[in-house]
């Protein structure tokens, strides 16, 4: 008799990172990166409260041209950012949406996108 055993890992990765775009319609004013951070904790408070916005987010590369940038964020926070993010919907009065472009527990693997390779 065979016995069915399920197993469930988890990734042992102390952070997870997110490579995210800003989108704003109507051009206008960039944040910088010291705004652009204001806006990532300025959603976590809107979302999850002065929890929320506790939560330890890096902004580890941006780049003002594109509005990108990769963000580092304890694991356990990942869902939290995620859905601050998707939920945001203005930075100062003007439409905007964050797009997540990838996700990793790796900042190696957020180095290339397959999907951009051109052979």
């Amino acid at each position: 008799a065979a016995a069915f055993e399920r197993r469930v890992l988890r990734c042992a990765a102390e952070h997870h990172y997110l490579r995210v775009r800003l989108e704003l319609p109507d051009g206008g004013a960039r944040p910088n990166a010291a705004q652009f951070k204001q806006l990532v904790v300025t959603a976590l408070r809107e979302l999850h409260g002065e929890v929320g916005a506790a939560l330890p987010v890096d902004v580890l590369t941006y780049e003002e041209k594109t509005l990108s940038a990769i963000l580092r964020v304890i694991s356990s926070g990942l869902v939290k950012l995620w859905s601050a993010l998707t939920l945001l919907g203005f930075y100062q009065n003007r439409r905007c949406a964050f797009r997540v472009l990838q996700t990793s527990p790796f900042l190696l693997a957020l180095s290339g996108n397959s999907r951009e390779l051109v052979l």
